[in-house]
């Protein structure tokens, strides 16, 4: 019998036993061993044979649950990225019109599902199998525009911003992680600015008012409130 592809393991389509004595491993658990590695030492540090010692099995063993380590970072990263989050809810809440409520809980979700596991940043770009929690990001936001007016390329389009928003964000703050030295460049920072006002007199006037510098959820929130305010006057053209 043929390997499984990495499309026929994430859409479960690959046969599998119906009978005999249940299996020490589990593909569920091999992905979640991985996730659990990535996240803690890097995707650079992820091989079939430490992941077979992380689960006390031989590598071989691996093998008869996923074929490679390209199939199971596949894997990994459609069950990283978990489901989308409910866009009625989302809605629900806001006094403004749905998809502004819905589609910013939707790009802070997915901000902090790309800062738990920052791996997912470099196998979640070109052509690639994507899996049905990938799709279902990809519905639910596109069904958060429904109705608005908008052409289907458009609300790709929209996709394609806010995704590139929340990568962007996750990539400048990822080395920040640490909340003590982050707190010690800042200020490094801000008397280095101080000392220089002469010479940098925007900055320092920028970065000595409350708030300038909040960080990643700041700038988060802030640029998708101005993608969002494009979109709103696109969406009232058409109508």
């Amino acid at each position: 019998m043929p390997a499984p592809t990495a499309i026929e393991l994430l859409w479960g389509t690959q046969q599998r036993p119906k009978r005999g004595p249940k299996p020490a491993l589990s593909l569920e658990r091999i992905v979640a061993e991985a996730i659990a590695l990535a996240d803690a030492e890097g995707l650079a540090n992820l091989s079939m044979q430490r992941l077979a010692e992380r689960l006390g099995f031989t590598k071989m063993s691996l093998y008869r649950y996923v074929p490679g380590k390209a199939e199971l970072v596949a894997l990994m990263l459609d069950a990283a990225l978990g489901a989308p989050p409910a866009m009625a809810a989302a809605g629900a809440m806001s006094a403004e019109e749905p998809w502004r409520g819905q589609l910013g809980s939707w790009c802070e979700t997915l901000y902090q599902r790309f800062r738990e596991h920052p791996w997912s940043l470099e196998v979640s770009v070109g052509v690639r199998p994507i899996g049905p929690n990938e799709m279902g990001w990809m519905e639910s936001a596109l069904g958060a525009l429904a109705g608005t007016g908008l052409t289907n390329a458009e609300r790709l389009d929209t996709i394609v911003l806010l995704t590139g928003h929340a990568r962007s964000l996750v990539q400048q703050v990822r080395v920040m992680d640490d909340e003590a030295f982050e707190k010690q460049i800042a200020g490094q920072f801000a008397d280095l600015v101080a000392a220089a006002a002469e010479r940098y007199p925007e900055s320092a006037a920028a970065f000595a008012e409350e708030g300038a510098a909040a960080g990643g959820e700041g700038a988060l929130k802030f640029g998708i409130g101005r993608v969002l305010d494009g979109l709103a006057v696109l969406i009232a053209r058409r109508r």
